[in-house]
């Protein structure tokens, strides 16, 4: 595959990847730093802290896009 924009792998139709729901927080304080969901325990789930937050995606959540 591919790599995308910001090293994200894509799919074999192009699409960039999306992170699953599974992911937990921790992993993701690896990737974006100590600071990323700073109230979010690192054992909770994406999906989870997405609901929580009212947001629909990761990109949304770091950039606040809406």
């Amino acid at each position: 595959m591919s790599k995308g924009l910001d090293g994200r792998s894509r799919d074999r139709d192009g699409e960039i990847r999306h992170k699953r729901g599974d992911t937990l927080v921790g992993t993701l304080r690896d990737t974006y730093g100590n600071g990323f969901a700073s109230g979010a325990r690192s054992d909770m789930r994406l999906d989870t802290l997405l609901k929580q937050t009212g947001t629909t995606s990761l990109s949304e959540l770091i950039h606040g896009d809406k």
